[in-house]
């Protein structure tokens, strides 16, 4: 199951999407399964403001967009970008103008420009939420400024997809500002959706700016422990409930309303209108938010299939073992030998379970530069803040966690609230006994590789048998005894060091 971890990436590249709200550049560290953002920037030049009701696309916005495009030339010169991808969505697809538009911004980029159809995009923000969710199934919705795809997906699959001109942008317009007519629009245009009756009780998957800033200001409202838009869960009915009191407004007598940028405040109303009816006709459970879409699924898209298959998780926390631990084997050696206790002992573990505790031995030395007394905040820290995809929130945690009490001992007493709010007890379980673990590994072989597949640690009936060879029964210590019975006590059972 474990990835190994492949720093050598090639060139920096970036996506350029002209969207009917902002115009972004993302540049990333390189191709691969675990994207890594390095830069990233956009103008809300509004392309897609009056496209409903003049079908032109507004001379202010395109002077701001080509504008933009002149700047981001300049930027991916600078920054080296080997490729730089160029697409436009609802706004240059559904103005006159916009074919005259997009050859000049071309002009200005020296790059071609990839007009996206509605089935494309739908397409590709399917494929940017199974990039970043781990086996995803459900319905996705991408909200744009002048469009909203809908799209099926089950678990690597994409299936029937729709694109309705429902963007905030659109939607606005073509309601005159009437939040009447927009909610009549918006029921009109998903009467009758097979795909929307077919994801009742499963998650809807929300993509786009405007819904991750209604997620945003949820987050702030409600006061959420961790201030990670990727994977943050709202139960359906409690984000209906939050939409309708957007839609009631005024927003400035919101206490969290300055976490939303003001120029994404004039079009939440219209997005939490769409997503309160989505949720209606869907009858979803969950609504999760996703920070991959349209651009990630295109880079997605340039992966080869084994790489496409491969675990982005896995490969992020292989990267990070890379770049911080003292040494990246023993990360590698660490896991293999936690497999081995595993398996001597009769606890089930889910296919999840697996993956979170590889995880979590490849990151359980990147905080080994800080101070001692320090190592598990800033282990926490880094992990539950990672710009990790393929994992949820309580996953997070566990990863937090079980680094933090590799550092800090098994107890609470220096363990965040706030982080073991997100954590269920079966996570809070494994990140002891996890923790526990590792502070038996550690003290053995001081972060170095080659030592532990030789001190085998294994459950034999009831007892926790460590088991030093004769050339290193000088590694064994009163230390790792005490840890070693920490360990016993947790599991209820006797321990023994042995020197084979």
């Amino acid at each position: 199951m474990l990835a190994p971890g492949r720093l050598a990436l090639g060139a920096p590249l970036g996506v350029i999407d002209i969207g009917s709200n902002s115009v972004r550049l993302v540049a990333y560290e390189g191709l691969s399964r675990a994207l890594t953002p390095i830069f990233n920037d956009k103008v809300m030049a509004g392309l897609g403001r009056g496209v409903a009701s003049t079908g032109l696309l507004p001379a202010e916005g395109m002077a701001q967009a080509l504008g933009a495009m002149k700047r981001f030339r300049a930027l991916c010169d600078s920054m080296q970008l080997g490729r730089v991808f160029v697409l436009a969505t609802a706004a240059a697809r559904d103005a006159r103008n916009g074919p005259a538009f997009l050859e000049e911004a071309s002009q200005i980029i020296g790059r071609p420009i990839e007009q996206l159809s509605g089935a494309r995009e739908a397409y590709l923000s399917a494929k940017g939420v199974i990039a970043g969710v781990h086996q995803a199934k459900g319905l996705v919705g991408d909200l744009g400024g002048g469009s909203l795809e809908l799209i099926e997906i089950g678990r690597g699959t994409v299936g029937e997809g729709v694109s309705l001109k429902l963007g905030g942008l659109a939607l606005q317009d073509a309601s005159e500002r009437s939040p009447k007519k927009a909610v009549k629009i918006v029921r009109d245009a998903l009467a009758g959706l097979p795909l929307l009756a077919r994801a009742a009780n499963g998650p809807f998957f929300a993509v786009g700016g405007t819904w991750r800033a209604l997620a945003n200001l949820h987050m702030a409202q409600t006061g959420y422990p961790l201030h990670v838009m990727h994977g943050y869960e709202i139960p359906a009915r409690e984000a209906i409930a939050f939409c309708q009191l957007i839609q009631k407004g005024p927003l400035e007598a919101l206490p969290a309303i300055s976490s939303v940028s003001s120029s994404r405040r004039p079009l939440l109303a219209y997005g939490a209108l769409v997503l309160e009816q989505v949720l209606r006709r869907t009858n979803a459970a969950t609504v999760v938010i996703s920070a991959l879409g349209v651009r990630e699924g295109l880079l997605y898209e340039q992966l080869s299939p084994d790489e496409q298959a491969s675990d982005p998780l896995l490969r992020a926390a292989a990267d990070l073992n890379i770049l911080r631990s003292r040494s990246p084997r023993h990360g590698e050696d660490l896991s293999a030998w936690v497999d081995a206790f595993m398996r001597s002992c009769d606890m089930p573990e889910s296919e999840d379970d697996i993956r979170l505790r590889t995880a979590a031995c490849l990151l359980a030395d990147i905080g080994w530069r800080a101070h001692p007394d320090y190592r598990g905040e800033q282990s926490v820290n880094i992990i539950a803040h990672a710009a990790f995809v393929g994992i949820d929130h309580p996953g997070r945690a566990f990863l937090a966690l079980a680094v933090c009490f590799r550092h800090v001992g098994l107890g609470d007493a220096d363990i965040s609230p706030r982080l073991k709010q997100l954590a269920s007890e079966h996570h809070l379980r494994r990140a002891r006994l996890l923790a526990g673990l590792m502070r038996v590994a550690y003290p053995i072989s001081a972060a170095m590789p080659g030592i532990l597949p030789r001190v085998p640690l294994l459950i034999r009936g009831r007892q926790i048998v460590l088991t030093f060879p004769k050339d290193l029964a000088a590694l064994s210590s009163d230390r790792i005894f005490n840890r070693l019975r920490q360990l016993g006590k947790l599991l209820a059972r006797d321990i023994a060091i042995e020197i084979a």
